[in-house]
């Protein structure tokens, strides 16, 4: 009988959901991009995919040399995310494409059922008109080029995203020891899939600094436990460093100190951005330093912000934004397929704004059409002119723009004090 029910619901939100044409459009453009996936896949031609498949095999016969092996690209993920791969690894190649395609849209259909649950978990005064803002911002994220890339390349963000949405939902909507460890744990594995979410460890931190006070607060017990809850995860790989010392030094090297990772691309990150300046210029320059430089500023520009932010339930979710901005800023290769990861949750700041807001007309929004569809734009752009110009900053831009937009309004709410109204101005 429950069961009934809950298919008849999705049913009914179905049905509503087709009266929007925008939607109707985003499933025919979606469905595209698999099919255009499916024709470069076998047209020919190497994807990223390829060097989950062989990591995976690697991980059951060739642990060793999970790092060392000549992969068409470095594997660059902690060693047990290669266990993520090994079923894929069993297949034949191709098939295990397709099969993991399928995958990739089934979580994202997933990706759209956990946000709608976040919008209404999240926004309290929904109205129609706030329900056909949050579809539309739905449906540009379906049509947005980083899902594209993500089918495309045969990409694991997915995962990520899920795993991060989720994380959020049992956060927001529960206050329970259990249930911030559940989330730490959640957020975690979205981590050790791909440590593209390391960065919100901080902003997992229950702190406000009020600024006409002059008085900082903090929940420690709460924020002791979120963060040990991301680190279990992630604490399982120093069994197989252990038992494999050499892949520790292999993992640091992959993503730190190798040549990959000084190696001009048209990655949108700060760091990328001075790396590339230097080789331009043929410069010597350590690319740990200039990253940790720009780890340092940016990461706590951004947690200055965070905890200037009036304190509620769902404080987390620009946690989790700034985390992530921290992230594409600071580390050597921020692609476009990564926005998948970044999108669902600027929808949720986004809609729980007004309409008319001058934060979502002038920053926020600009930002997601431009996250959206524009750096993939500035990557094939890199392509025709690096020799000349080896610089992809399209989205470094927005990332910046929507950075200030965010921390500017934060600074103004802190300075009105914590009892001012925020139903109708922000989350």
């Amino acid at each position: 009988m429950i069961l009934k029910n809950y298919i008849a619901r999705i049913k009914l939100r179905l049905h509503e959901l087709f009266k929007f044409k925008i939607f109707q459009f985003a499933i025919i453009v979606h469905f595209i991009y698999i099919i255009f996936s499916f024709i470069l896949f076998f047209i020919g031609g190497e994807v990223d995919f390829i060097v989950y498949y062989q990591a995976g095999n690697n991980f059951l016969s060739d642990i060793i040399n999970l790092y060392s092996f000549p992969y068409v690209f470095p594997f660059r993920y902690f060693p047990l995310s290669a266990v993520l791969f090994v079923p894929f690894s069993l297949l034949p190649y191709g098939i295990a494409f397709i099969l993991f395609t399928f995958i990739t849209l089934f979580l994202n259909i997933l990706i759209c059922v956990v946000l709608y649950k976040l919008y209404m978990l999240i926004v309290i005064n929904r109205t129609e008109k706030t329900e056909k803002r949050f579809f539309v911002f739905m449906s540009v994220y379906l049509m947005s080029f980083p899902v594209a890339s993500n089918y495309v390349l045969g990409q694991i963000n997915l995962f990520v995203s899920l795993l991060v949405l989720i994380s959020l939902y049992t956060f927001i909507k529960y206050d329970s020891k259990n249930s911030h460890m559940l989330g730490g744990v959640l957020l975690g594995m979205s981590a050790l899939i791909k440590p593209i979410t390391v960065c919100m460890i901080p902003f997992l931190i229950l702190a406000h600094y009020d600024l006409s006070k002059k008085k900082i607060s903090l929940s420690f017990k709460k924020s002791v436990i979120r963060i040990i809850g991301f680190i279990i995860p992630l604490a399982c790989n120093l069994i197989v460093f252990f038992l494999f010392p050499s892949l520790l030094e292999d993992f640091v090297s992959t993503n730190f100190t190798s040549k990959y990772a000084i190696t001009a691309n048209p990655s949108f990150s700060v760091t990328k951005l001075f790396t590339n300046f230097f080789l331009f210029y043929d410069i010597n320059f350590d690319q740990l330093v200039i990253f940790l430089c720009v780890l340092i500023i940016i990461g706590l520009l951004a947690f200055i912000i965070y905890i200037l932010k009036v304190p509620g339930k769902n404080t987390i979710v620009y946690g989790y934004l700034l985390g992530m901005i921290v992230m594409f800023l600071s580390y050597f290769d921020s692609w476009d397929h990564h926005l998948v990861v970044f999108t669902p949750i600027l929808i949720l700041i986004m809609i729980n704004f007004p309409e008319n807001s001058k934060t979502t007309k002038i920053y926020l929004k600009p930002g997601f059409f431009a996250l959206s569809f524009l750096n993939l734009i500035g990557f094939g752009v890199w392509f025709l002119i690096y020799e000349y110009f080896p610089y992809n900053f399209v989205s470094t831009i927005f990332l910046f723009w929507i950075l200030f937009g965010l921390g500017k309004h934060i600074v103004s709410e802190n300075l009105k004090g914590d009892n001012i109204n925020h139903e109708n101005d922000e989350l």
